[in-house]
């Protein structure tokens, strides 16, 4: 019974049908063939998507198979008139070509690589023709030569990775990448205060200040060489699109995670970072754990947005016909580092908390919340998610520690007992200490003013009704600073020392609030009225310094002028020598006390000459005349204006007591 006929072709078929009866009649000339596929396929680009019009270009199997044709078949011998036992024959042919090629190099003489041989792209080929043959031999010589390709794979992903060196990988990395990292300068700012028992060591004070701008990315060519150098690269694309098409993918993504995975953490290696248990960075050093901390800090711009993602970008070139194998290899490759980065941080983040380290904790909190959408997008899938999860979770045990080593701070300037009053009333260490850590805090403000949104500070902002989270923090943390002072200003008897004690401290706490961002978070209201607190202190040390000197300038209490003469002069040598005494013990004693502000220092300076002068050039005017030609005279009035002036002048400097 006849077939029916088939049903009438849509227009697609029309097209397709006409193409392969083009190709029929070009069968014998395949330039000509090649010519019209390239036409067709500008008329319509479906052709172009048809690879089965066409047979694939030859192959070195190929090529070997023609020779041997050549030498086969006579000139005068007749054409095989059975296709289908040609074509099986030439298949057959075919795949005990490409298993010879692949014995050949199992045999014991073949000790070299065949990737450093010129015969590569030919034993590629045989791989690629034993693909799916049948037969003992062919399906022996396919494992064969998997096994060879893995083995090659492993050693050219070796051999192309440079050799690492610090500077190298660090620098090149950062030039390349035009990544720009914390610049730390320890002595930026003086942290020593050894009323903290607890500290043995000062904060670190180095004020992050990096750079805002924006990254120029490299080419790849100027990245790639420090991982992987390019022409291997392409040797690696080969082997691995083989190996795919052959079903190796497993293989293929043992190979490449293990010894990629090895080669990122010898970079972390290089990098500084070291794996280290939670024990391990409890116990280490602060001085050791502060250089490990710093050098994460720089380490996971360069990870994340150097290795990282060129590694991304080699993974993609070598694997890109399988997503998912390339999908694979990455994280296999990558994970690894990732998780020793992260592992230290959360390390630090659920360590023990001391004020020292803030700055370092805040500096890696900053670093990983910047770098984490960059991590997070060079995942996918439940690798994506994964790294997610573990980062966001560290990021907020990071601020939490944050968050409590400030309270911590804020409880130990509370807890501090120094009981030792410093000589001559200078600026005591605490107040330094505290407001150079202050001061740092500013520099993160956008961080902080997130962390601290729910903290309690137990201030109101009542000099500063719209003052952020970080500004309540630097109002509770120099509201317990100036407790702590007012306590220690009567560790001084002296109720004038107390008074500098206290305008040396305050107006150090103003000039640091005015010269810094902390201004900004404090208000202009705030500086003003501790200003009228100095100013205060200023007058009680003139009250308590001078008013038994002045008392002595005074007429009350001497004998009527109408008296006795001689009742009188006695009184009056009895005032001008208690007031030269009481003089020459202020001189004696507060021209080693100190004001630390040069400005502050001629300002009461000027106060005293502007009281104690104009009393003692009227004293001396009224009554010289009651002593004067008496014997002794000299003894009693010591001192003209201009003397004491110049006395004067050497108040406050901190000179040494001749006592």
């Amino acid at each position: 019974m006849a077939a029916a006929p088939p049903p009438p072709p849509d227009g697609q078929e029309k097209v397709i049908a006409a193409a392969q009866h083009i190709v029929k009649s070009l069968a014998n000339s395949k330039n000509a063939a090649d010519d019209m596929i390239r036409i067709l396929s500008r008329f319509d680009n479906r052709f172009s998507l048809m690879s089965d019009l066409f047979p694939p270009p030859p192959t070195a199997v190929d090529s070997i198979l023609e020779a041997d044709e050549g030498t086969s078949q006579g000139e005068g011998d007749e054409p095989d008139l059975d296709p289908e036992g040609d074509a099986a024959a030439r298949a057959e042919a075919e795949w005990d070509a490409a298993a010879e090629v692949v014995e050949r190099w199992e045999s014991p003489t073949a000790d070299a690589l065949v990737f450093d041989s010129r015969e590569g792209e030919e034993y590629l080929a045989a791989a690629a023709c034993l693909t799916g043959a049948p037969g003992p031999r062919a399906e022996a010589a396919l494992q064969t030569a998997m096994a060879r390709l893995e083995d090659e794979f492993r050693h050219l992903l070796i051999r192309g990775a440079p050799p690492l060196a610090a500077e190298d990988l660090q620098v090149s990395l950062l030039r390349r990448l035009s990544l720009t990292v914390p610049s730390f300068n320890s002595s930026a700012v003086d942290l020593d205060c050894p009323s903290f028992a607890q500290h043995h060591a000062a904060v670190a004070a180095e004020g992050v200040n990096e750079q805002q701008g924006g990254r120029s990315s490299a080419s790849d060519d100027e990245i790639s060489p420090y991982l992987i150098a390019p022409d291997t690269v392409s040797v690696l694309r080969d082997i691995a699109d083989v190996m795919l098409r052959a079903g190796y993918a497993p293989e293929l993504c043992q190979v490449y995670g293990e010894v990629r995975r090895d080669t990122l953490m010898e970079c972390l290696a290089v990098l500084g970072v070291d794996k280290m248990s939670l024990e391990e960075v409890q116990r280490v050093e602060w001085g050791v754990l502060d250089g490990k901390m710093r050098k994460w800090i720089q380490a996971l711009k360069v990870v994340v947005r150097g290795l990282l993602a060129e590694e991304r970008r080699i993974c993609r070139q070598i694997l890109s016909p399988d997503m998912n194998t390339e999908e694979e290899c990455f994280t296999q490759a990558a994970k690894g580092c990732v998780l020793q980065m992260l592992n230290f941080g959360d390390a630090i983040a659920i360590g023990k908390r001391s004020t020292e380290k803030l700055f370092r904790i805040l500096g890696m909190y900053e670093a990983l919340a910047e770098v984490l959408p960059e991590l997070e997008g060079l995942f996918s899938g439940d690798a994506k998610n994964f790294i997610k999860e573990e980062a966001e979770g560290i990021l907020l045990r990071l601020g939490d520690a944050v968050c409590g080593t400030i309270e911590e701070f804020a409880n130990d300037i509370q807890g501090d007992t120094s009981r030792r009053a410093l000589p001559g009333g200078e600026i005591h260490p605490l107040t330094r200490y505290v407001m150079n850590y202050v001061w740092l805090l500013a520099d993160y403000n956008a961080s902080l003013n997130k962390l601290l949104e729910c903290w309690d500070t137990e201030l109101t902002g009542v000099d500063n009704p719209n003052m952020t989270p970080l500004g309540h923090c630097v109002l509770m943390l120099i509201t317990h600073l100036q407790c702590k002072i007012n306590e220690k200003s009567r560790l001084y008897e002296d109720e004038a020392l107390q008074n500098i004690f206290l305008m040396n401290n305050l107006l150090y706490i103003v000039q640091k609030v005015k010269d810094s961002e902390l201004k900004t978070l404090l208000g202009d209201n705030w500086i003003r009225k501790r200003r009228g607190q100095i100013r205060q202190y200023s007058t009680g040390y003139l009250r308590s310094s001078w008013t038994r000197v002045l008392a002595c300038l005074r007429d009350d209490g001497l004998p009527h002028t109408m008296g006795s003469s001689s009742t009188l002069k006695a009184a009056l040598k009895d005032r001008f020598k208690n007031f030269n005494l009481a003089f020459e013990e202020l001189h004696r004693t507060q021209t080693s006390w100190r004001v630390v502000d040069p400005q502050l220092r001629e300002e009461l300076k000027i106060s005293i000459s502007e009281k104690v002068l104009p009393a003692y050039r009227s004293f001396v005017g009224r009554f010289r005349g009651q002593l004067e030609g008496g014997r002794g005279s000299a003894r009693y009035i010591k001192y003209n204006p201009d003397d004491l002036e110049n006395h004067v002048s050497e108040f406050f400097e901190g000179r040494k007591s001749n006592a």
